[in-house]
């Protein structure tokens, strides 16, 4: 299976409607190289929830055609990455140097500053996932870029399961990854019955299921779409009708910042998406070169500079 790299992002800005109680919405189902892929942020309406900017639930491969995944060098600006893996392994690497394998329970954080490329291979099947960004605040997306990766990460005990923390803090137990604002991710796996979620009441939320509904609040969030929790609540009431559901929490104090987003840049207007896909189809030295036998992949003409000589 040959996937030609992240799935094109429409030129969008973040212009996110107030929220006065929890909603569900459904996410935007598309295929990638044969991969089926559930798109739940950015969604109509919101396309942040704290920090996070992105959120793709990935897989499973066709388990009869389980040809390796693979995604050969791409750039990005603005953002991190955040890889969450369920089923199968990856293999990262990067403009950095970086040569890096994840398995489910470990975290690949990648940073990208001012710029990076990186690739992705996944050749043991079942292969299945989530792809995440954040979206870097205006005092350090112009930095230098940086990638960690977290082997083991903590668990929370919660009332009907546990979660495992990989960014922020959840029910004492704090992820050791390094974000460039206040957020929380948890893969949180639940037991038939209500959880109450400690959470700040700052932050805007999301929960994402995974495998099973959940009831988040009065809302019923199926898999593929995504429950948004408004700023205010202290604790996250999160049903579900029996055990073995698994979902993700996700939040942060909201960004402040619009943004736009096309491909694999996150900036603010158009001008820095033009430079970044000039820089990378020139080859400049900006987003360095990945050692890796995966081919190259071109960015598409943004839509804005097509027809233009």
């Amino acid at each position: 299976m040959r996937i030609s790299g992240p799935v094109q992002q429409p030129d969008t800005e973040c212009a996110d409607e107030p929220l006065a109680t929890v909603e569900a919405r459904e996410g935007r189902s598309t295929e990638v190289g044969g991969l089926p892929v559930a798109r739940v942020l950015p969604t109509k309406g919101r396309r942040t929830v704290g920090a996070w900017c992105f959120v793709d639930l990935m897989g499973p491969m066709d388990a009869q055609d389980p040809d390796p995944l693979e995604v050969g060098p791409h750039p990005h600006i603005g953002l991190s990455t955040v890889t969450w893996l369920l089923e199968g392994e990856a293999l990262h690497t990067d403009s950095l140097g970086t040569e890096q394998p994840i398995r489910p329970g470990q975290l690949n954080l990648m940073t990208a500053g001012h710029g990076i490329s990186h690739a992705e291979l996944a050749a043991e099947p079942p292969f299945r996932g989530v792809q995440l960004w954040l979206a870097q605040p205006e005092a350090t997306r112009h930095g230098a870029s940086r990638f960690e990766h977290h082997a083991h990460l903590p668990r929370a005990t919660l009332d009907h399961g546990e979660a495992v923390v990989f960014a922020g803090g959840l029910a004492g137990a704090v992820a050791p990854t390094t974000t460039d604002t206040e957020v929380v991710a948890g893969d949180l796996r639940l037991r038939r019955g209500t959880t109450l979620l400690p959470v700040d009441p700052r932050f805007e939320l999301a929960v994402v299921p995974m495998e099973g509904r959940v009831k988040v609040g009065e809302a019923i969030v199926e898999p593929g779409w995504i429950g948004l929790v408004p700023p205010g609540v202290e604790e996250l009431p999160v049903e579900v009708e029996r055990d073995g559901v698994r979902a993700l929490l996700l939040g942060g104090v909201p960004l402040g910042e619009r943004i736009q987003m096309w491909w694999n840049f996150v900036a603010r207007d158009r001008e820095e998406m033009t430079i970044a896909y000039r820089e990378w189809a020139q080859r400049t030295d900006r987003f360095g070169s990945v050692p890796t036998p995966l081919e190259r992949i071109e960015a598409p003409v943004p839509p804005w500079l097509a027809g233009q000589a």
